[in-house]
Formats: C-alpha cells, structure tokens, sequence
C-alpha cells in the first residue's frame, strides 16, 4: 500500500522487509557454505589425500580437519587459511580463491606459493627441468608439461597468454590439471574453440583409457567421481565417448596431431587452427612427463611469411642435414 514518505512505511512493512533481506541473506549464507566445503573436498580428492593425511599435514586431529571440511569453524583466521593453502598444495591464484570464497578478502602479499611441491625430488631431474623450462620458454607456441592425470608441471609464456583471461578457480586452472579445466572450467569454452565436441568428448576418451589402466589411481578416480557429479558430464563419459570413437576411431581421441580451434589471446587474430603435438624423451619419461605444444596458425609475435633476417632470429634457408654440406652456387 502507498504511504506518505514524511510517515514511512508502516511497522509491520517494515517487519516484512526486514525478514525478507533476513531471508535472502541466509539464503546466500548457505550456498556460501556449500561452496567453502567443496574446495576443501575438491583440492584434496584432486590431491588424492584421505581426510587423514591432511590432518596429518596440518598437524590437528582427524576430527578437527573433519570440523574445517564441514564448515564447522568458528573464525578462519589468516593462518589456518594459509596452512590449508600449503597443505592442498595450492598455487597463489588457488590461494587467492580460497581468500575470497572463504572470508572475502585478499591473501597476506607476503604469501607465496611453494613451486618446489611439483619438482622431482631427484636433483639430475630437478637440473633438467630447470634447463627444459628454459627450451619451453623459447618456442613462441603455448606448451606445458603434464603427467597421466594431467597435473601440469610445467608452462611457458605463451601458455600463460592464452589462459590469461580465465578467472581463478579451485580445482579447475588450466596449469595446475588441464583436464579439469577443460572439463570443469566455466571459462574453457571461451578460449578453447567447439569446447564440447572437439575438447570434452576427447579428452574424455584419453582419460577412460588412462583410468582403465590405472583404476586405483587416486588423482584419476577423484576426477572420476567429479565426472559423476555432473550429469552432462556423466552422460557424455558413459554414452557420448563410446558413440564418439565408434564414429571417428580409437586414434582420434590420440592428442598427437590432433587438429582443433583455440581463440587466440590477441583479439584481433580471433579464432585460429591449433595442432597438438604431443612428445617426451627419454628423461620426460623417467618422470612421467609429457611435452603438449599447441601450435597455432602462426606463430604468437612473429610474421606469418618467410623469415627475411630482419626479426632478430637467425636467418634460415631451409632445413637440412648438417652431415650433407651445402651445394656451391
């Protein structure tokens, strides 16, 4: 009913307002709740940790750890949020997540994040990764580095620019588990071109046969479970995959060669052919590593015709066998 504004509203409007923002309120209190108990659940079954070795990693009990995952906390204070950000291994931009979903505020500046967690603990391969980062850093393509559950280990920067725009995420960023994101990323689908048909369903079938392979791998079976929970996702593993490598091949779903559309950081290059060329050596595979390079329709920063001397790169008449000396003109 209208009222005059120099009387207000009536007391029971008033009353009525009051319980309806009081309501709405607990509403986004709940889902708040929810979603602070699922990054702590999602990290560590990503992590493939029981409830008892993060406990153990915290240094609390069982049941205390219990009380965190379940919400049961009366402060989260800046230590505990970062000792769980160590624990669940998390990078800074995970951190920063946690932060903001969890007390709505920014990390400490001085927090880091502990790199040395994904490094080998073997110094010769520790040595080699260090001088392999710089090999990745000089090729002008996004490449990265991942094992069989698709953990990256490794990024260069043309990585990093074509992942630029993606928002932090718990579970799902691209150079800490490219799966996931591909899969549970809300923003995979702006960057990777066809997301569903050409990302998702391939994916999909590699990760089937590397779960086949090793069915108590606990990384593996953590993402399986997360497949589960979503039912598009779930249809598509069950039903899509078979129907996908029916109709196309078992080499389809191989990532070497595989031809897809990305969009490129640049926005004026918009969306552009990408090849997946897949490769290892003999070091890469004592560690269980495998090299990805998307090489896209030209390379990022450099001219699309032929290389004239005149951008810094040593000028190349073509390749050839150094063993073969050159014909005399």
């Amino acid at each position: 009913m209208p009222h005059l504004a120099a009387v207000g509203p009536s007391d029971g409007l008033v009353r009525a307002g009051e319980e309806r923002l009081a309501g709405e309120e607990s509403a986004r209190g709940a889902v708040r709740s929810e979603r602070r108990k699922e990054i702590l659940r999602q990290r560590r079954e990503e992590l493939g940790l029981s409830q008892e070795d993060l406990a153990s990693r915290l240094r609390i009990s069982v049941r205390a750890y219990g009380n965190w995952e379940r919400g049961l906390v009366k402060e989260w204070t800046d230590r505990k949020l970062l000792a769980l950000a160590e624990a669940l291994e998390m990078s800074e931009r995970q951190c920063f997540w946690l932060f903001r979903v969890m007390v709505d505020r920014d990390p400490p500046p001085t927090w880091r994040a502990a790199e040395d967690n994904r490094l080998p603990q073997d110094p010769a391969q520790r040595d080699y990764l260090c001088d392999y980062a710089a090999l990745m850093e000089a090729v002008p393509y996004p490449s990265f580095l991942v094992d069989h559950r698709w953990d990256v280990a490794l990024t260069n920067s043309a990585f990093d620019r074509l992942f630029q725009s993606v928002r932090p995420h718990p579970t799902a960023l691209p150079d800490d588990n490219f799966l996931r994101f591909v899969l549970f990323h809300p923003d995979a689908a702006a960057v990777l071109e066809d997301h569903e048909p050409a990302w998702c369903v391939p994916l999909l079938a590699q990760f089937a046969t590397a779960l086949g392979a090793a069915p108590d791998d606990e990384g593996l079976r953590s993402i399986r479970q997360e497949v589960a929970r979503d039912p598009f996702m779930e249809a598509a593993y069950r039903y899509g995959v078979p129907h996908w490598l029916s109709a196309h091949g078992e080499r389809a779903a191989e990532q070497d060669g595989a031809v897809r559309t990305v969009r490129h950081p640049d926005p004026g290059r918009g969306v552009v052919r990408c090849r997946m060329v897949a490769e290892s050596s003999r070091m890469l595979e004592g560690m269980g590593l495998t090299r990805i390079t998307l090489v896209l329709s030209a390379p990022q920063g450099l001219p699309t015709g032929p290389v004239r001397g005149t951008t810094g790169f040593p000028q190349q008449q073509g390749a050839r066998l150094r063993a073969v000396p050159s014909p005399v003109d």
